[in-house]
């Protein structure tokens, strides 16, 4: 049975009742919010186990609600909505830590299946200082915490995903259909550019000030992690 308490944030009353009305007949509990700072107020003082954000909103966008949520320390599911098919809007949802990224106008059905979707993927608490190692690297997944030779990377919530799924395969090709199933949890209309955006990223990040590449495009499969010359195991 689906059950779940749902924000849903958009500064169009008429989107608002009707997504209300759709989402209580799928069985959903439905908070609304005209715009991002009453979905904030509404997020902290009732809580929600996801929330639905129009992209553009006055005053906070949805962008700004996701991205102070994950400030926070946050991480209730957030699916956006955007009347703008852009990779560009995509990213920069997914870059402020949105779970999903719907175009409108969309089918309730299809929005519903997201939101079980997201529902059922809502990670379980880690075990305490569990920690991936990968030569010079260090992941303590308790804490979402990276260090490489010593040295703490500020990743966000999916370069963090991303790169422990490498970690966790050191050696072995993952496919970026492999990877968005892993990290995002569903495919995207635009695979490569959602997979290899966040990979450069990550590359960014890893080869500061010199350090020698460990991320590696295998052309026409997809992504690995090698460990640098002389570096140690797992």
């Amino acid at each position: 049975m689906t059950t779940g308490r749902i924000l849903v944030a958009d500064d169009d009353a008429a989107i608002r009742r009707s997504l209300e009305r759709g989402l209580r007949l799928s069985g959903f509990t439905v908070l609304l919010a005209e715009d991002g700072l009453r979905a904030l107020e509404q997020v902290t003082g009732l809580g929600a186990d996801m929330m639905v954000l129009d992209v553009s909103m006055p005053g906070l966008s949805g962008i700004e609600v996701c991205r102070t949520l994950r400030a926070r320390g946050d991480e209730t599911p957030v699916l956006m909505l955007s009347a703008l098919d852009e990779v560009a809007d995509r990213v920069a949802g997914l870059q402020a830590g949105a779970d999903d990224y719907l175009v409108k106008p969309f089918a309730l059905e299809e929005l519903v299946l997201r939101i079980q979707a997201l529902l059922r993927r809502r990670p379980a608490a880690p075990p305490p200082r569990d920690q991936l190692r990968a030569g010079p690297l260090v992941i303590d997944e308790a804490v979402h915490q990276v260090f490489h030779d010593g040295v703490e990377l500020h990743l966000t919530r999916r370069e963090f995903d991303l790169l422990a799924q490498l970690v966790r395969n050191t050696g072995i090709v993952l496919s970026r259909d492999q990877l968005l199933d892993r990290v995002w949890g569903y495919d995207f209309d635009v695979r490569s550019d959602v997979v290899d955006t966040f990979v450069s990223y990550l590359r960014r990040k890893l080869e500061d000030g010199g350090r020698p590449r460990m991320i590696h495009t295998v052309r026409g499969v997809g992504f690995v992690l090698r460990l640098p010359e002389g570096g140690g195991g797992k």
